[in-house]
């Protein structure tokens, strides 16, 4: 983006495509997935995802990273179609909104440049997920993971903007 400090910088370490859990997969997400491996959205849960609490995520592999995360490339091996809730890393709600939560996601991300501190990353981080359309579509209701709920932040005073 154009004219913003810079506040991220990935390292393709997958450190954020390791762990069980956190992909939750939105009918948007679905969608978008499914046709980028030819399958039908059914063929592709059934092979690619699981529902936990109602929810569907994606799979994590024996190796505890995500099922498209691939070791060869280091990197997502879906990229152009990944959910949502990776194309906004590291610009989640709580980040944006929180600085302790800014903090310690830097701690575990060493993409995430710090010393930019956490105005300028909240800034670039409500600009990136407007710029690519992130968060809620109208198909997804109540399904969108909290990490994507970028419009806590007008709640809180912190995101006219948002």
């Amino acid at each position: 983006m154009a004219g913003q400090p810079e506040v991220f910088d990935c390292k393709r370490c997958g450190h954020c495509c390791r762990g069980s859990g956190g992909i939750i997969l939105t009918a948007k997400d679905l969608r978008r997935l499914a046709a980028h491996c030819g399958l039908t959205p059914a063929a592709f849960l059934a092979a690619h995802a699981e529902e936990k609490s109602g929810r569907r995520r994606l799979r994590i592999g024996q190796d505890g990273y995500c099922v498209f995360y691939n070791h060869a490339i280091k990197g997502c091996g879906v990229h152009p179609a990944r959910p949502d809730v990776c194309r906004a890393w590291p610009f989640f709600a709580g980040n944006l909104l929180d600085p302790d939560s800014f903090a310690m996601a830097a701690e575990d991300c060493m993409g995430i440049l710090k010393d930019a501190g956490h105005a300028a990353f909240r800034a670039v981080g409500l600009a990136y997920v407007r710029e690519h359309g992130l968060g809620p579509a109208p198909e997804d209701g109540d399904e969108v993971p909290g990490a994507l709920r970028v419009g806590i932040l007008k709640r809180h005073g912190q995101g006219d903007d948002a």
